[in-house]
């Protein structure tokens, strides 16, 4: 009886072991914490001529905002099915006569797996979710498409709904 209880209780705790390590391996990626956008990446001077030339930050095919935007905090689970839970704090412009403020944008997510051209955009719903006047917002979604098995170099933007142009990166928590 009692060799019985111990044998039941260990095909039971295996099973809770099995069934915990399978939902671990299905996360893709994680990211803690979070980079506003700066419209600008770099300014060059030709010495010569003093012609000025302004290069947008373009992030893997994807425009800059007009505008700087803060992020105060960012929290991201992606899992191979394609699920996305994000959570983000203060997300507002960091510039200009609304600074401080999130102006009524929607925004959606966007997971960039290659590190080079051509990207593929797995993106949740291009509508969007309204962010709350402070810039917090929650986004649980499916990315379109699933995104590989493997994502070599992730880089997870958070667009604006209007012109799809990014305001925050996540950072990603590499192993």
């Amino acid at each position: 009886m009692k060799k019985s209880l111990v044998a039941c209780a260990f095909v039971v705790l295996t099973g809770l072991l099995s069934a915990s390590s399978v939902l671990a391996d299905d996360i893709l990626i994680k990211f803690k914490g979070g980079i506003g956008a700066i419209p600008i990446s770099n300014v060059a001077v030709n010495a010569t001529t003093g012609a000025v030339t302004v290069n947008r930050n373009v992030v893997r095919g994807v425009n800059s905002p007009g505008q700087i935007w803060r992020i105060a905090d960012l929290d991201a689970t992606i899992k191979t099915n394609g699920d996305i839970s994000v959570a983000g704090n203060g997300l507002v412009l960091a510039g200009g006569d609304n600074i401080g403020r999130a102006t009524g944008q929607s925004v959606f997510a966007t997971l960039i797996c290659e590190a080079t051209a051509p990207f593929t955009e797995h993106s949740t719903t291009l509508t969007g979710i309204q962010l709350a006047p402070n810039g917090d917002f929650k986004i649980d979604d499916v990315l379109a498409p699933v995104p590989p098995a493997e994502c070599a170099s992730p880089v997870l933007l958070i667009r604006t709904a209007g012109s799809g142009n990014w305001f925050a990166a996540g950072i990603p928590v590499l192993k």
